[in-house]
């Protein structure tokens, strides 16, 4: 049997009970339900019982087994229960945690899933990628992302970029008609493949296989989702746990000799030891971060900016540069057509006539060189063109039956070279190329003007009247188009030589007003240390006008074209480059010199990007952002944050929110290594004053699970502070354990350790070891606890207040009510080895434990005043 690109079009038609109109809504939805929807199926995932069991291949937990073992060897059958029951029940919350992971992964893969154009009822519209089903009707246009393989039924200058599939990297040209011989896939120029991409040109084309009929769905092995890597913190921070462990590992064995030097039973000494690693080990600080990282972009997917890669959400909080696109980012991206030059007299779009003939070749022009459309009151294409078929509509212009009446027999897409776009229609009678694009470029190729009194030669008055029109509206924040024709000969075929010697008909002018929220932000990010730039297609004045009315323009700084730029060397630039403002005209190439530029400056650069011609720029910056809206699937892919509502806004809560999470890791991670400094100091001087073991294991297992995990994750969902945009944007070169961080921990952990020894040597003094261990345990773990209040932020409790963190008193609270129940209910005291204690040795224990805090709160408030 033929193959699909060696059968004729009819045929595959017929073959898929589909014509050029594309399937009835009620046919497609039955095809979905038979051949399912249209995506690859994931590489296989690890069973619950799997990821349950990987659990304990976890040193700490082989270090907690050997405790249990030892405690079974000397008759403490109720450590043993108690290590055991840890064990399980930490493995049952990672195994959570792990399976919650994955939905989130999988529900921030849905949002940012592709978008497809389809006909189906004879109508375009635009429908999620899983839902296209074999025979539907394809509409591409370059930056799309081919989302199923299909026949070719028309191109217009398709070109695709295959690499995916054939490991080529230059765009393929796509045609039309039967090949007959057997060919391989890199040669069949009359198919699409799914996860290729559209890098030129349109195309209609029938869908032919999707989901895993397609070719890719073929390797879908080897295109299934790889592991994923842990972030830059993270690892930074498991280098840093693997040398503590082994710093630990060896006071652990000096611990150990020294029992045994002072006759201490084999297995006492070796309980003694396993004691001091448990207290030391930070066994939930790579959980912690994971968990903060999650429901940070968690709630910027809320905030409509969706994190792709965890490592994003920590080079946000550095970001100091922020270059982006001026339409629709710091737009509102609704193109309204202000007013229309034509005939040497500025008019309002309602005073076009149809029955003047000068007119009606501007209209014809507008509607036909358009690939947009508007569906159901939705624009689905370029805002600049589906502004010219509202504009049309508001005069009862029918522009479907014009577009049914005269087919497109020849085109040239848009591209941002040129500039502009033609085709070619037969107009009462007369192959004619309309051709729409911009003034600088089109007014070079203009011969003649076309007036009320007929076509005249374009003189230097013309020229120059419509030189100044074009000022006039770009002064006023408007976007122009102009708009020319010319007859054909008859047997003329298409080209890019064909656009020259045109007659001018008239300039439509269009404004794409700032969004209200913009000037906000744009303040918010000077605040914040970061320099906004403009960096657009548009012409400079217009741009100019636009950033000035936000804030990015201010007295004093540069305006510059792509042109202008390209006359610059690097040292230049350099030099020019923080007076820079706003960039007009731009190429790609001119993009990535200025991301490269800034970052040379030592510099963390964002830069958003919609185009298949921006993912060059997006790769190259630290933060790439892509536009969820009116993105290409290629800009999307090349980003590591998608805006679905392609605000330049929340770029800034985006970074805000990243230095928030950032500074809630932080913050963890000091309480929980003050908290662990304490038990280690607690335990060594003890070791070295020759004094009884002040925890027994199960002692520091309840400590680590309960003041370390709940709090830790509490101060996680600290929100953001007001003065959190003040700041200066982080070093992304300082580490986090810094000199000031380090001796913090060591101060607070000192301070706990000595509230720690004053009950241990009461409890001595008053009962013996057995009282002693039970008040410096239940000490340690209430200093922990109210630690958390400390390390919510660096300024004191008084000035962020108890309530901004219901979480933090939640933690606070669980923690007391656990650390109660083991101290006074009878069956937890045994197995948690607690004496009973007096009411005064009580208020001690939670006096001492208030003191470290009380002292940490006086330093921040002397700091603050």
């Amino acid at each position: 049997m033929k193959t699909w690109y060696q059968r004729t079009e009819e045929d595959i038609l017929a073959d898929l009970h589909v014509t050029k109109d594309g399937h009835t809504l009620e046919a497609a939805a039955e095809l979905l339900e038979t051949e399912g929807e249209n995506v690859l199926e994931g590489g296989k995932k690890k069973s619950t019982l799997q990821v349950f069991l990987s659990q304990f291949a976890d040193l700490l937990v082989i270090i907690l087994i050997i405790a249990a073992v030892i405690s079974a060897f000397t008759g403490s059958e109720e450590s043993t229960i108690v290590i055991i029951a840890v064990i399980i029940l930490n493995a049952i919350l990672g195994t959570v945690q792990h399976k919650k992971a994955e939905k989130s992964l999988d529900s921030l893969k849905s949002l940012s899933s592709p978008s497809a154009k389809v006909i189906r009822d004879g109508q375009k519209m635009e429908i999620d990628s899983k839902n296209v089903v074999p025979g539907d009707i394809l509409l591409l246009e370059a930056g799309d992302l081919v989302v199923a393989d299909g026949r070719v039924l028309n191109s217009y200058s398709l070109q695709v970029n295959e690499s995916s599939l054939t490991g080529e990297s230059t765009s393929v040209d796509k045609t039309e008609g039967v090949i007959v011989e057997e060919v391989p896939l890199a040669e069949r120029s009359n198919m699409v493949y799914s996860s290729s991409l559209v890098t030129y040109g349109r195309g209609v084309v029938v869908v032919t296989g999707t989901g895993m009929d397609t070719e890719i769905g073929k390797i879908a092995s080897l295109m299934n989702a790889t592991k994923e890597k842990k972030t830059p913190l993270q690892v930074s921070l498991d280098q840093f746990s693997s040398k503590l462990a082994m710093v630990i590992m060896v006071i652990c064995a000096i611990v150990f000799a020294l029992s045994l030097y002072r006759q201490m039973p084999v297995l006492d000494a070796m309980m003694f030891a396993v004691a001091l690693a448990v207290a030391a080990i930070p066994e939930a600080l790579s959980s912690i971060v994971t968990i903060v990282q999650a429901m940070g972009t968690q709630k910027m997917a809320k905030e409509h900016a969706i994190i792709k890669e965890l490592k994003a959400v920590e080079s946000l909080g550095c970001v100091s540069v922020i270059c982006s696109d001026k339409t629709g980012t710091l737009t509102q991206n609704k193109m309204t057509v202000q007013n229309i030059y034509i005939d040497g007299k500025v008019i309002g779009p309602e005073e076009l006539d149809l029955k003047n003939q000068l007119h009606r070749y501007l209209l014809y022009d507008a509607i036909l060189t358009n690939d947009s459309t508007i569906v159901d009151g939705k624009g689905i294409g370029d805002p600049t063109e589906y502004s010219l078929v509202e504009m049309v509509r508001k005069i009862d212009l029918p522009d479907r039956a014009i577009r049914d009446m005269m087919p497109r027999l020849e085109e040239i897409p848009f591209d941002s070279d040129r500039k502009l776009m033609t085709t070619k229609y037969r107009l009462h009678g007369v192959p004619t190329l309309l051709t729409k694009g911009a003034l600088d470029v089109l007014l070079d190729r203009t011969t003649r003007i076309r007036t009320s009194e007929g076509i005249q030669e374009m003189t230097e008055a013309d020229r120059e009247a419509i030189l100044n029109q074009n000022l006039n509206f770009s002064e006023n924040g408007l976007r122009v188009l102009a708009f020319a024709y010319r007859e054909a000969e008859e047997n003329e075929n298409l080209s890019l030589d064909s656009e020259d010697n045109y007659i001018f008909l008239g300039l439509i002018s269009m404004i794409d007003p700032p969004r209200e929220e913009s000037a906000a932000a744009v303040a918010d990010a000077k605040r914040a240390g970061i320099r906004p730039v403009m960096i657009t297609g548009d012409h400079k004045i217009t741009a100019t006008a636009i950033a000035r009315q936000i804030g990015i323009f201010e007295d004093g700084d540069m305006a510059v074209t792509g042109p202008e730029l390209d006359a610059m060397s690097d040292e230049e630039l350099d030099e020019k480059i923080a007076r820079i403002s706003v960039y007009a005209r731009v190429s790609p190439e001119n993009k990535i010199r200025i991301v490269d530029a800034w970052q040379r400056r030592g510099h963390v650069v964002s830069m958003t990007g919609d185009g298949v011609n921006d993912a060059p720029a997006l790769k190259k910056a630290d933060i790439g952002v892509a536009m969820g809206i009116t993105g290409t699937e290629v800009s999307k892919d090349a980003a590591s944050m998608i805006l679905t509502d392609d605000n330049f806004a929340t770029i800034i809560k985006a970074v805000a929110n990243g230095r928030n999470v950032y500074r809630n890791i932080k913050n963890a991670i000091q309480f929980l290594l003050s908290g662990n400094m304490a038990g280690i100091l607690s335990v060594l001087y003890t070791s070295v004053m020759a004094l009884p073991v002040p925890f027994a294991p199960v002692h520091l297992l309840f400590i680590n699970l309960l003041t370390d995990s709940l709090p830790a994750i509490a101060i996680g969902m600290e929100p953001a502070e007001r003065d959190l945009l003040s700041e200066k944007p982080r070093d992304p070169k300082e580490g986090i354990l810094t000199r000031k961080f380090m001796t913090d921990i060591l101060v607070q952990g000192a301070l706990i350790a000595a509230a720690t020894m004053a009950a241990f040597y009461m409890g001595l003094g008053q009962g013996g070891s057995a009282l002693a261990s039970t008040m410096a345990f239940a000490t340690l773990t209430a200093a922990r606890l109210f630690h958390g209040f400390n390390c919510r932020s660096k300024h004191s409790i008084f000035k962020i207040g108890f309530s901004g963190n219901w979480y933090s008193l939640a933690a606070f609270a669980a923690g007391m009510v656990f650390l109660n129940l083991v101290l006074f209910v009878p069956v937890l005291k045994r197995l948690f080895l607690v004496s009973s204690l007096t009411s005064g040795q009580f208020g001690m224990i939670y006096l001492l434990a208030i003191i470290p805090t009380i002292l940490i709160q006086c330093v921040k408030m002397i700091r603050e005043h």
